[in-house]
């Protein structure tokens, strides 16, 4: 493996290539900015990502001539130049963006990622971000790596052997981390009104944020519980430490916490350096559903930005604007309901932060349908919990004003009473 320099290693991108940045913690922004720095010699590069943390030069001018954004997720350091011209979102199910790659759909040139130190046996790990990063360093003609101590070693498949890696360069910085913040009495209700839904060994899948973390919060008489998830935070570290989640009923890997990737805070990355228990896999594997199935009781909690009164859930878009992506909702909202004994859950506050419904009679006018009503069973707000399974259109209605918010309700009816009547 050749070490370089940042400037020297940005050089191997050439003008045309398409190029994948790692994503989340694992963002390797200081050889994103140095490839951003050589925008003058680069014409027509395409960057191919998921989330990404830090600052997103080439989304922004004068980087943004050089660089095309074709994003598999939009995230806020990417949001603005994803709904112009400039920009470019593909929707698709995190559990499929592997064949991308793997299929020669959108072959790669370049795979640029941050990885741990070699051990001695040269195999370099992925941290904690496997998802798609492992298809794209298995298919790019080229790999470019960031070598950093701060990585942590994880256990599972997210590994590399130094003589795939055709250039490096070595720094020392920690990697991003995401810290808690204070769950608001909003916040608490859903997460009481969700945990209720949990039974003793059942395989849990949740992300990031409030609304996951207070539902952990509440599940501290459980028992059994498992992890199958896409991602995880620090919400589930109080709960392996007083022997909740111990995997012991699952089915697919028993006892391990199964991820494909995970944010949060410099403890959180401390507890999965070089910890046997925890697998970090790709995206494809986490989130195939005839995996996810074959675990019982799997309870996907997963979240809505509106869902209207037959069920419909808006989860990546406001009105027409790409806001965040499909991810993989629909991976594990579809495998928790084919899982024996599964619950998926929807779990959000009844209006936004402006006080708007989050429950509407239609979905804005240009809004993305991301689970099909035929997908939603649980639906949560502060207001309590509702089962849109098996009742038909006026029943679903019906139930949901049942837990939007009271100062909303009324005008809810009225809508339904105009759609009956017309």
């Amino acid at each position: 493996m050749k070490i370089v320099s940042a400037a020297e290693a940005a050089s191997m991108v050439k003008s045309g290539d398409r190029i994948f940045f790692q994503g989340a913690a694992m963002t390797p922004n200081i050889l994103i900015d140095a490839i951003c720095d050589q925008y003058k010699e680069l014409k027509n590069v395409e960057i191919i990502s998921i989330h990404t943390e830090g600052d997103a030069k080439y989304a922004r001018l004068p980087y943004s001539d050089s660089f095309k954004i074709n994003s598999c997720f939009v995230g806020e350091n990417i949001r603005n130049q994803a709904n112009t011209s400039q920009g470019g979102y593909i929707p698709i199910f995190l559990s499929e963006i592997h064949l991308l790659f793997r299929q020669g759909i959108l072959p790669l040139d370049v795979a640029i990622v941050q990885v741990s130190p070699p051990d001695k046996h040269g195999f370099c790990s992925l941290g904690v971000s496997v998802d798609i990063a492992l298809p794209a360093i298995q298919t790019a003609k080229k790999v470019i790596a960031q070598i950093n101590p701060s990585v942590p070693r994880t256990h599972g498949d997210g590994i590399i052997h130094i003589k795939n890696i055709d250039c490096a360069i070595e720094i020392n910085a920690p990697i991003h981390t995401h810290n808690i913040t204070p769950i608001s009495e909003v916040e608490q209700q859903i997460g009481k009104h969700v945990a209720a839904l949990i039974e003793d060994g059942a395989t849990l899948q949740m992300g990031i944020g409030n609304i996951p973390n207070a539902v952990l919060n509440n599940l501290n008489n459980h028992q059994r519980l498992g992890i199958h998830t896409e991602m995880f935070s620090d919400g589930i570290l109080p709960l392996i430490e007083k022997g909740i989640i111990t995997g012991e009923d699952k089915e697919i890997k028993t006892g391990k916490i199964v991820t494909c990737f995970a944010v949060g805070s410099q403890k959180l990355y401390d507890f999965v350096d070089d910890n046997p228990i925890v697998h970090f896999k790709e995206a494809g594997y986490t989130n195939d559903t005839a995996i996810i199935r074959q675990n019982p009781k799997v309870t996907a909690i997963n979240s809505a930005i509106e869902i209207d009164l037959t069920g419909q859930i808006c989860a990546d878009t406001i009105g027409n604007r790409q806001y965040s992506g499909v991810g993989g909702q629909m991976d594990f909202i579809r495998g928790a309901s084919l899982s024996k004994g599964g619950k998926p859950i929807f779990a959000m506050p009844s209006v936004t932060s402006k006080g708007i419904s989050k429950i509407t009679p239609y979905l804005k006018q240009g809004a993305g349908i991301t689970t099909t009503r035929a997908h939603v069973h649980y639906v949560a707000t502060e207001y309590g919990v509702v089962n849109l399974f098996g009742k038909n259109l006026k029943e679903r209605a019906k139930a949901l004003i049942s837990i939007a918010h009271p100062m909303h309700r009324e005008n809810l009816e009225r809508e339904v009473y105009k759609q009956r009547t017309n």
